[in-house]
């Protein structure tokens, strides 16, 4: 078959994980708790089935069998997260030497096997003794952040090159301070603000520590899930409302890690209702000296916007839907497991906005995928789950990749979410994204499913 999408030379074909979600043993060789670890003690009903971060797919014991499944599944590249509490028991003070010990052996394994280390600081897991001080609230913890990333840096920076400060900063913000889906669960916008700008100081912190670090060849990034606003029509009211999400939604964080400002339209936003963040002098230009080499871009699904249809209720607490109302376009098609919209080409229009409106940064999809309830009922007589649905929506999303690359797009490779089927926080094992099928009942029995081998052959071929 002759290859119609040809991808660049050197394109990074590979997943994405993190720590929480893949490591288990969240009590075992000196590891300190986390706020995943202390909220699934106290609310275990909030997680689906009742199943928590102790053990979920062991890959703290079972990395060496993981990384051959990644190499028989095509990976030249890899994305895992560094555990900071495991590596600094409470988040400040020792380091743990089991933990150094761990993640040497994890990178050398995977170098040893031809994938090369993508490696990320912090995916939604500060270390809870942190979290007992305010966690992002407290600007104290952006100082521990800093010396945590310069240990990183210092430790493992010698093989690995290509470092992420945060993975979708928003969302702890959203789940801890706006929406209830992350520990502390509050509900205040203005704390929220206070949050998401002490995330962007920790961010520039660590990309000022990585330059003093010089890491020969190393570059430094940030990974954010960028969800294009598409508005409902071309009325100024409902272009204004999706201008809005982009803001607080996208541009929040990409702003500042890709230009070093922040949008004036926001800050103007923020101003004109009294929100706008405690700052100290220093910290813009801390901000505008630390942008990024690189912007890893996670997408699953559009954010479609109207004007809203009834006025707030004065009394609610404040939220950014106060500016619009979702909308959901007729005749979507539609992941019926997750109730997410499957929009290809918005990995397109986002790529296009990079290229446009931030310099063509580098950049890379760093997160992509499908989650499917109940995979069990795809599996086949040979035991192998045929999940061409998977291998569908990869496919099309490339296509748009490709469109993107041909038009001059500086994007340098996909990784898929994820490698094998993890713990997704509190929706645990419900949805199963990976190449790897992961059966909790036969003690987390590993099994390629159909769509590891196609991408194998894409990444083998370069293309398809």
């Amino acid at each position: 078959m002759a290859i119609k999408y040809k991808f660049p030379e050197g394109f990074w074909w590979g997943s994405a994980t993190s720590a929480t979600q893949i490591e288990g043993a969240s009590r075992e060789d000196g590891k300190g708790i986390n706020i995943w670890d202390y909220w699934y003690e106290q609310e275990p009903n909030r997680f689906f089935d009742g199943i928590g971060p102790e053990k979920t797919s062991d890959f703290y014991h079972r990395y060496k069998e993981d990384i051959q499944l990644m190499k028989e599944t095509g990976h030249n590249s890899f994305r895992f997260s560094i555990s900071w509490s495991r590596l600094i028991p409470g988040g400040n003070g020792k380091v743990n030497e089991k933990a150094v010990d761990f993640y040497n052996r994890v990178i050398d394994e995977l170098i040893q096997n031809g994938i090369e280390p993508f490696v990320n600081l912090f995916h939604f897991d500060m270390p809870m003794e942190l979290q007992k001080i305010g966690g992002w609230e407290n600007r104290k913890v952006i100082d521990s952040y800093a010396s945590y990333a310069k240990i990183c840096f210092e430790t493992f920076g010698d093989r690995v090159k290509k470092w992420f400060t945060f993975n979708e900063p928003i969302v702890p913000v959203e789940g801890g301070y706006l929406y209830d889906f992350h520990y502390p669960n509050v509900v205040d916008f203005q704390r929220a603000v206070q949050v998401a700008y002490h995330t962007v100081l920790a961010h520039a912190k660590a990309v000022q520590v990585f330059r003093k670090t010089n890491i020969k060849d190393g570059k430094i990034g940030i990974i954010l899930n960028l969800t294009p606003s598409y508005p409902r029509s071309q009325h100024p009211a409902d272009v204004k409302a999706a201008n809005i999400a982009d803001l607080f939604f996208n541009r929040s964080f990409l702003d500042p890690a890709v230009k070093g400002v922040y949008p004036a339209e926001l800050v103007e936003l923020l101003k004109t209702y009294s929100f706008l963040p405690k700052t100290e002098e220093g910290d813009l230009k801390l901000i505008r000296e630390n942008t990024v080499d690189l912007l890893g871009v996670n997408y699953y699904q559009p954010r479609r916007v109207k004007a809203k249809e009834n006025l707030p209720n004065p009394y609610a607490p404040f939220m950014p839907e106060r500016f619009f109302d979702d909308y959901e376009m007729p005749g979507r098609k539609m992941n019926r497991h997750r109730g997410w919209e499957i929009y290809e080409k918005g990995i397109y229009d986002l790529l296009i906005n990079l290229k446009e409106n931030y310099g063509n940064i580098e950049c890379y999809i760093s997160e992509n995928g499908i989650g499917v309830e109940g995979e069990e009922k795809f599996r086949n007589e040979e035991g192998m789950i045929e999940d061409d649905y998977r291998i569908e929506f990869i496919r099309e999303h490339l296509k748009w990749l490709h469109k993107a690359i041909r038009e001059g797009v500086n994007v340098k490779g996909y990784h898929m979410w994820t490698f094998m089927d993890n713990w997704s926080w509190t929706n645990a094992y419900k949805n199963r994204y990976g190449f790897v099928s992961v059966n909790l009942d036969k003690d987390c029995e590993r099994t390629i499913k159909k769509s590891g081998y196609w991408f194998k052959q894409v990444a083998e071929q370069n293309g398809f």
